[in-house]
């Protein structure tokens, strides 16, 4: 995990997108628009592409100017703006040496429903922290100690989402190679596949296995992660690289959910995939037992 230099949040982005494409529906130039809020050309520029966030005051001129009545979008680009001045719980963190993670934990907040096929660890939302310890470890040896445990403060953080009295609601597809693969001591490989076999109880919560016999599929390039977002923001999928992540919004969104789709349906069902969880962790909790004699 190396350290990004912060550009605009993705909140900002989203913002600036919206104000532009209503301004050109409504055939109206950007100097109309920095006239009627009484600024310059470069600040509006700014603001529509991100690195100046708009203000709520300026949204709802905005909106009046170009004659957008809808109730719905008016009060989602609003809260928008306020969500970008607003402080999180993520605002502790270094904005810097986080870079779009923390628009990753945002995006987690504010999702609908959270839809995510993994293929080589368990999904962040779901790891102990000792599990976390050590895939953070792995993705950088090099990191300080006090930088590895900041983002595993930063992961298990984020897991509050699913102890809200509203969570989203949350779909993982694992694949086989998941649960069969060790990640740190068999100890801690046995404590994650527990956790993973109690949560899956959690109503909010749906796992599946991909056993390997399920073959070829439409991700077999690997994993991604599908956000259901409530309007006025886009539907987002999530591809993670060693580059950082990439976000796709809606339309580009529509082959990640087929892909999904044919996942699951490939895919263990829940009672079957909760049986395959609890055989394995018995069977990494004996060669755990084993080592420690």
């Amino acid at each position: 995990m190396m350290s990004t230099r912060r550009g605009p949040t993705m909140r900002a982005q989203w913002l600036g997108k919206q104000l532009r494409e209503l301004r050109e529906l409504a055939r109206m130039t950007l100097k109309d628009a920095a006239d009627h809020l009484q600024r310059d050309m470069g600040t509006m520029s700014r603001m529509e592409t991100g690195l100046a966030p708009a203000r709520a005051s300026d949204v709802l001129a905005l909106l009046d100017l170009y004659g957008v009545e809808d109730q719905t979008l008016r009060k989602g680009l609003e809260q928008l703006s306020r969500d970008i001045k607003r402080k999180g719980w993520w605002d502790g963190y270094d904005a810097d040496a986080m870079g779009r993670m923390i628009d990753h934990a945002w995006i987690e907040s504010r999702a609908e429903e959270i839809r995510s096929y993994n293929v080589m660890t368990v999904p962040g939302l779901l790891q102990t922290r000792e599990y976390a310890t050590n895939v953070i470890r792995s993705a950088d040896p090099d990191a300080p100690l006090e930088t590895t445990e900041h983002w595993v403060d930063f992961r298990m953080s984020r897991q509050r989402i699913l102890t809200r009295a509203e969570p989203p609601r949350m779909a993982a597809i694992l694949d086989e190679a998941v649960l069969r693969r060790i990640v740190g001591a068999t100890d801690v490989m046995s404590a994650q596949l527990h956790k993973l076999a109690e949560i899956s109880t959690h109503p909010a919560v749906a796992i599946q296995v991909l056993p390997f016999d399920a073959g070829a599929h439409p991700s077999i390039e690997g994993p991604f992660t599908i956000f259901n977002m409530p309007d006025p923001y886009p539907e987002v999928a999530c591809v993670e690289t060693l580059g950082g992540a990439i976000y796709v919004e809606t339309p580009k969104v529509e082959v990640f959910l087929k892909a999904y789709d044919c996942l699951r349906e490939a895919a263990l069902s829940l009672k079957e995939s909760a049986a395959f969880i609890s055989v394995m962790a018995k069977q990494i909790e004996k060669m755990s037992q084993r080592s420690s004699r």
